[in-house]
């Protein structure tokens, strides 16, 4: 994971920002191979058969599509950043268009920690927290399950700690 300090200055009031772990970018990445791959086969194999060979090079199309997504998906997973403060989290995510989320701890109503097939089987979890108002809804994709549980908990407690005091 990658962690350091938010802005040039070093100060002691700034965030220490956190990335997302590679395992992410591992699964993103053999998931487009995978499903790219598939579609240039099942591309390929009908055309060349059916219509000829040279109609069969419109399967380098998906090909192609991996050497790009393989790029975009590595600049996105670098991209996603998110710091604990005393009274927010911030999460920060895009290359093209750059999100900055801001979540109160005292507007956390629920936080998740969730986990799909894929995500189980290459050990990664996702932190979902919910408010009251939808806008600020935020997600933490591909955490360690060990982190994603700390960062619920964490969470949760300064959340109620937060909401106590309103």
């Amino acid at each position: 994971m990658e962690t350091g300090t938010a802005t040039q200055g070093g100060t002691a009031s700034e965030p220490v920002w956190t990335g997302l772990p590679p395992g992410l970018l591992k699964m993103r990445r053999l998931l487009l191979v995978v499903w790219l791959g598939l579609l240039a086969v099942a591309l390929a194999v009908p055309l060349g058969l059916f219509v000829g060979p040279g109609w069969a090079a419109f399967a380098l199309l998906p090909l192609a599509l991996i050497v790009w997504g393989w790029v975009v998906l590595g600049r996105n997973w670098r991209s996603w950043r998110y710091a604990e403060r005393a009274d927010d989290l911030l999460i920060t995510r895009g290359v093209l268009w750059h999100h900055e989320t801001i979540v109160p701890y005292g507007r956390m109503q629920l936080v998740e920690v969730t986990s799909g097939p894929v995500e189980r089987h290459f050990g990664l979890a996702s932190v979902q927290l919910h408010t009251a108002a939808a806008a600020t809804d935020a997600t933490i994709p591909g955490l360690v399950p060990a982190e994603a549980e700390r960062l619920r908990d964490r969470l949760t407690e300064l959340g109620e700690a937060r909401s106590a005091g309103l």
